[in-house]
């Protein structure tokens, strides 16, 4: 019993891994422009899809086209912060998130056209590869996921935190007035966030090309996840969005295992609902980091 339910606990963290660069985009999104990114899922896609091709025409490993997908990420971040989303902040919610939305449906609909529906996978050398620490099995390819995202994750706290633009983020995001009196570009400011955050986005992708398949709806799995991170973690908190997404992980191998195949997202959403009920503002009690 205590072997299955540390298996369970370790597949969760391993997929959690992959939640967190999802959601953590959705949240620093959120934190600095103040914009709810429903098409993050969409780019999710997007990197898969990038992987793939350069998995199949080039040989190129899913794991090495990380150096490929995220600055194609990054700048199509930077482009759809200054044509589309910059036209919209001063608007409202709702132009906001209608811009967005369709956003998202046309990515989705274009991958469809493109693509169609069929599933499209990599095998890699490790994708079936596992190895054992005592009774425990971990996949090396969710594990290589994880780790890189694990890293990626600590590089965008250091830079949110050590450089003078990831300082100007954050000043952005906590009191976007007097941080455009410091003489701080507010445009600049919002365009590094769309690039970092879409990057996150494409980097998710490309770890999970070499275990999970690409379709075009394969984002609205992840954006779903990562919009409960984003609330339990509270809104615009970049480690609680981290932690979150993690504990989420874990709650769906666990109800997975022991309540049922289909039940995982039961329990994630049992989690929300509990936290909303006695924890409003969130796990991080509504600090925005």
């Amino acid at each position: 019993m205590l072997e299955t339910v540390a298996q369970a606990v370790v597949n969760g963290l391993l997929i959690g891994g992959i939640y967190a660069l999802v959601s953590i985009g959705v949240t620093l999104i959120f934190g600095v422009v103040k914009i709810v990114n429903f098409a993050q899922g969409e780019f999710v896609m997007i990197g898969m899809y990038i992987s793939f091709f350069l998995a199949t025409q080039f040989g190129i490993d899913p794991i090495v086209s990380l150096v490929v997908s995220m600055p194609v990420l990054f700048v199509m971040g930077v482009l759809v912060q200054h044509f589309l989303i910059r036209r919209v902040l001063g608007l409202g919610d709702m132009p906001q998130i209608f811009l967005t939305f369709a956003l998202s449906l046309l990515l989705l609909n274009l991958a469809l056209m493109l693509f169609t529906a069929n599933y499209r996978t990599v095998h890699t050398w490790y994708s079936d590869e596992a190895f054992h620490i005592g009774p425990l099995y971990v996949p090396v390819a969710k594990f290589t996921a994880f780790v890189l995202a694990m890293v990626l994750s600590g590089v965008l706290w250091v830079f949110l935190h050590t450089t003078d633009l990831g300082k100007a983020m954050r000043a952005a995001a906590q009191k976007p007035e007097v941080a455009m009196l410091m003489g701080i570009n507010p445009n600049r400011v919002f365009c590094v966030a769309l690039g970092i955050a879409l990057a996150l986005a494409g980097a998710a992708g490309s770890l999970l090309m070499p275990f999970y398949p690409a379709y075009p709806l394969v984002g609205q799995v992840f954006v779903l996840m990562a919009f409960v991170a984003v609330v339990l973690g509270t809104l615009g908190n970049v480690m609680g969005a981290l932690v979150a997404s993690l504990m989420m992980g874990v709650a769906e191998s666990l109800g997975i295992q022991f309540v049922g195949a289909d039940s995982g997202l039961i329990v994630v959403f049992l989690m929300l609902l509990l936290t909303l009920a006695f924890r409003p503002n969130g796990l991080a009690g509504g600090r925005a980091r």
